[in-house]
């Protein structure tokens, strides 16, 4: 896990300045994914436990819109210079760097995690500690947005994703991870790609019993 890891710090470390520029726009251009975290958003305030994580932050600017949405929101991420960016790109709110298999969260603490396409790039072995540490820190009723490339195929797909290699998923093979991990999916959309990649964009909506 170390390894892969370091090289994705490495590797989004090297481009922040072009990534914010190409999504600074909160996802105007984008408005499936835009509409989903909208209703993730609207979920999560009816739970009454309005604080969130934005993990996988990147620059921070879908942090900035959950807090848009009404929600006590803060951005974690692994790259440090994503982290400095977004901190200076939005010095209300909070930013931390950390590892997605270890948040800095309490147990139970969160009404909400958005993971958007955060977890792309975790090898298929590694994604199950991932998700387990997403449940832990969500409380009864939380939730969980997670947003990924999807392939109609019966197995993950690696590719070579514009910043470092990443992963596809069939979206029902991801879906049972999530209830393996404890928590259970009950909404889906899948759609046509918003890029050349050719994948599928799916995004899942989970609760946490």
């Amino acid at each position: 896990m170390m390894e892969h890891q370091d090289e994705t710090r490495a590797a989004y470390d090297g481009v922040v300045e072009l990534y914010a520029s190409l999504f600074a726009d909160r996802l105007e251009t984008h408005p499936f994914s835009r509409n989903m975290i909208g209703t993730f958003a609207e979920l999560v305030r009816g739970t009454g436990n309005t604080r969130a994580a934005d993990v996988g932050c990147g620059p921070g600017h879908l942090t900035a819109m959950l807090h848009d949405l009404g929600l006590d929101a803060f951005g974690l991420d692994l790259s440090p210079a994503m982290i400095d960016h977004a901190r200076r790109a939005h010095p209300a709110l909070r930013f931390d760097e950390a590892r997605m298999e270890a948040l800095p969260v309490e147990d139970g603490a969160l009404g909400g995690v958005l993971a958007h396409y955060s977890m792309i790039h975790t090898p298929p072995g590694e994604l199950p500690a991932l998700l387990a540490e997403q449940v832990r820190v969500l409380a009864p009723g939380g939730l969980l947005l997670v947003s990924f490339f999807a392939t109609d195929g019966p197995e993950p797909v690696r590719f070579d994703h514009k910043v470092t290699p990443a992963y596809s998923w069939p979206v029902d093979r991801f879906a049972e991870l999530l209830a393996g991990a404890g928590l259970v999916p009950f909404a889906r959309l899948l759609h046509d790609p918003a890029s050349e990649r050719g994948f599928l964009d799916a995004h899942l909506l989970a609760r946490r019993p």
